[in-house]
């Protein structure tokens, strides 16, 4: 039998995925943090991104994080996010449309503020987007 972790993702609003996995990959605030069982303890922040949890047989479920606090102990491994979704229910009209706007904000960059919230809101639909590109290719390769 194959190693197994325990994973919570959990956001704000709901807890969306608690259960076993063979691996989980979270984007860490330093770069792709990739999760095994007996892992050595980590706590760290996450930024927007792409979670992926694979589970045993192989399966890769997808969520969105915004950003967020990875912990992870020898056999479990737990996300905190103000928002997180699962990939499939992700918008892509709604991330293009955002990534748009914050893109023109930027542009205009008529006060620091504004200019810093901009680049934080492009970076989330950017993660979004690059989220739904990911479940397109492994429904393709399914």
């Amino acid at each position: 039998m194959a190693m197994t972790l325990h994973v919570d993702i959990v956001s704000a609003e709901k807890e969306l995925f608690s259960g076993a996995a063979e691996m989980v990959t979270a984007p860490g605030e330093l770069g792709e943090l990739g999760i095994l069982p007996r892992h050595s303890q980590l706590l760290t922040r996450l930024k927007p991104g792409q979670v992926r949890v694979r589970l045993l047989g192989g399966e890769e479920q997808l969520f969105y994080v915004s950003g967020g606090l990875l912990e992870v102990q020898p056999h479990v491994v737990t996300i905190l996010s103000d928002t997180a979704e699962r990939a499939k229910d992700l918008d892509e009209a709604a991330a293009q449309s955002a990534k748009q706007r914050a893109e023109q904000v930027i542009a205009d960059h008529r006060s620091e503020f504004e200019y810093a919230r901009a680049k934080a809101e492009l970076a989330e639909a950017i993660a979004q987007l690059q989220t739904i590109e990911r479940l397109r290719k492994l429904r393709k390769s399914s």
